[in-house]
Formats: C-alpha cells, sequence, structure tokens
C-alpha cells in the first residue's frame, strides 16, 4: 500500500529541519531522487516510509499526508507557523515560558 500524495508543505518541512533531500533520504532509506518524487507528486510513497519521514521532519503522519485539521475555509495558523507551535510543544515548561515571553514582547513593541 502507497500514499499518492503528501502534504503540499512536505519541502518546506524538510528544508525547516535543515535537511536535504539527499540527508532525508538516507534517514527513511530511500535515495534522493526518490525524495524528489516523492515532494512533486510523481511517485507513491510506501505507508511503511511514513512513521521514518514523519519522525525526520518532526510532524504527525496527519500533518504529513495533509489530512485536514480544521476545516479549509476556517481561519487558522498558516502552515509553517503550526509546524513551530506543534515544535513548541514538545518542548519542556521552562522554554515553552521563555518562548511564550519573547513572543510577548515582540506583540507589546509592535502595538506600541
Amino acid at each position: 500500500m502507497a500514499i499518492s500524495r503528501l502534504d503540499p508543505y512536505f519541502a518546506e518541512r524538510r528544508k525547516a529541519q535543515d535537511l536535504t533531500q539527499a540527508q532525508l533520504g538516507e534517514l527513511v532509506g530511500v535515495t534522493q531522487q526518490q525524495i524528489a518524487s516523492f515532494e512533486i507528486g510523481r511517485r507513491r510513497i510506501p505507508v511503511s516510509s511514513l512513521p521514518l519521514l514523519a519522525k525526520a521532519l518532526n510532524v504527525s503522519i496527519e500533518a504529513l499526508i495533509g489530512t485536514p485539521t480544521r476545516a479549509a475555509n476556517k481561519r487558522g495558523p498558516a502552515p509553517k507557523l503550526q509546524q513551530q507551535l506543534e515544535q513548541l510543544s514538545r518542548l519542556p515548561k521552562a522554554q515553552q515560558r521563555l518562548v511564550s515571553q519573547v513572543i510577548e514582547s515582540v506583540l507589546a513593541q509592535a502595538s506600541r
């Protein structure tokens, strides 16, 4: 069984992790050419590769395959912001508080 499409932001997610196609391919056990084909939708992704891809990209399998988590016409965070929020939620509480303080400081300055 294989998945025919990935989230359209697959390449962005890979780049956000500072991974080349070749590096991601090594982590998953496929070639750079296969990763490139996955990204443009030319090649189907074996279901067995999804957990490895999701782990390497620090996302859920649902996010990887683009399973909608909210209605398309509703407002919500942009995909990159959503990914950052997911990563933030996995940080220790002390680091989460630090990030929150930085965000609050930036927002306070922006509203002046």
